[in-house]
This record gives structure tokens, C-alpha cells and sequence, in this order.
């Protein structure tokens, strides 16, 4: 099965030429999973390869996230109930007293169209909202930050999912121009991403169960 066509419309953020592609793919019997993941997924990877090495901007990435939204639309009614299954459920959101979104809702667009079920809090998120979004299924919490006098709250939220008995149910990461790798450690949390492809990759890697890898990706070495 050639599926060149359709990651290049993907990657180009052709939706157009990408829902024309799918449907010959569909005509021809294409399995419709085969499409999503040897397709859309493929080359959303891509995008965020590229994104990473500056060979992308943020218009780019958004109209390829785009893309794929149009076409996991078109294809997953023709799913079984179980191939449907997002890769998990991640709960987004910028923390509270802070208003800024652009980063966040990257983010949020990016893992969509890589296969998550996302669950977007907005901004000015309390603890208590995220608490509450663990219990609505969410394996992952998301937080971000912009502002350095913000950032307790990512530290009240790892607080207040341990108080609750979520803690140890699911992965916290965090991101934001004030926040590290460092920070994440001190605070409890699973990880760091510095941009939106790399919050995917480290998503994947905290879903497969692999925490080591993921060490490894976010601090240089894994936990000792």
C-alpha cells in the first residue's frame, strides 16, 4: 500500500488533497486503521520532526494538525469500537492565575492529531480541575505555565492528585518558558517537554510504560 500521497498532503497541510487521497485509499479497500496509523500518524511524527528542527514553524505544524483532525473525522466511524480507542486520554491545561494558551493549545492540537483523547481545561486551571479530570479517565495531566509566579500551582496540583489517590495512577508533565527539567523533578512530576513534538513523544513514551526511556529523553539519564 503506497501512502506517500497522503503523508505528503499531511505534512503540507493540504486538506483538501489529503481527504481526495483517503478516499481512493478507502476505494481501494485500504483498512481504515492502516490509514491512521501508517498514514496520519506517520506523518504527524514527520511534522514534529521537523518542527523540532526548525524546519517547521507554527503555522505549518497547526495547518498539518489540522489535517489529520479532518481526516480522523472522516475515518473513525468506519472503526471498530476498540480500534477507536485513543492511545490514552490526556487532560490540558494552564495552570491557575495564568491566562496564556498559545503553547497550551499547540500542544493540545498536536496530541489530537497523534492519536490522544484530549481534554482541554482551558486556562486559569485550579487543582482541583485537574483532580477532577483524573477522575473523568485521564491517564495523563498536562499543566503549563508562563509566568514564573504561577508556577506553585503545578506543585499544589502534584499535592493535591496525591492527596486524592491519583498520584500513583497516572503521569504528570509539565511545560512553559519558566519551567525545566529540573523543576519537574523538585516538584514530582514525570517529566518536561520544551515544545508541543516533544510533549507527544514523551506522552508515548509514559503510555507504553516506558519511564526509564522517557528519563533518559527528558534529563539526559534515567532514574538511578
Amino acid at each position: 500500500m503506497e501512502l506517500q500521497k497522503l503523508i505528503q498532503a499531511v505534512m503540507e497541510g493540504d486538506a483538501s488533497a489529503a481527504l481526495g487521497e483517503l478516499e481512493a485509499q478507502l476505494e481501494a479497500s485500504a483498512p481504515p486503521l492502516t490509514l491512521i496509523n501508517e498514514g496520519l500518524l506517520a506523518a504527524m511524527e514527520q511534522v514534529g520532526r521537523l518542527f523540532k528542527q526548525g524546519e517547521l514553524f507554527i503555522p505549518e505544524v497547526v495547518m498539518s494538525a489540522e489535517t489529520v483532525k479532518g481526516c480522523l473525522a472522516r475515518l473513525k466511524p468506519l472503526l471498530p469500537p476498540a480500534e477507536a480507542d485513543a492511545l490514552s486520554t490526556v487532560a490540558i491545561g494552564t495552570v491557575k492565575g495564568d491566562l496564556h494558551d498559545i503553547g497550551k493549545n499547540l500542544v493540545a492540537m498536536m496530541l489530537e492529531s497523534s492519536g490522544f483523547k484530549v481534554i482541554d481545561l482551558g486556562t486559569d486551571v485550579s487543582p482541583q480541575a485537574f483532580v477532577q479530570a483524573a477522575c473523568r479517565g485521564a491517564g495523563i495531566i498536562a499543566m503549563s505555565a508562563l509566568l514564573t509566579t504561577t508556577m506553585p500551582s503545578m506543585k499544589e496540583t502534584v499535592a493535591a492528585l496525591t492527596e486524592a489517590g491519583w498520584r500513583e495512577k497516572i503521569k504528570v508533565i509539565i511545560g512553559g518558558a519558566p519551567v525545566s527539567a529540573q523543576y519537574a523533578r523538585a516538584i514530582g512530576a514525570d517529566g518536561y517537554s520544551e515544545d508541543a513534538a516533544s510533549a507527544v513523544e514523551l506522552c508515548k513514551s509514559l503510555i507504553n510504560n516506558t519511564v526509564n526511556d522517557a528519563m533518559k529523553f527528558l534529563y539526559g539519564k534515567a532514574d538511578e
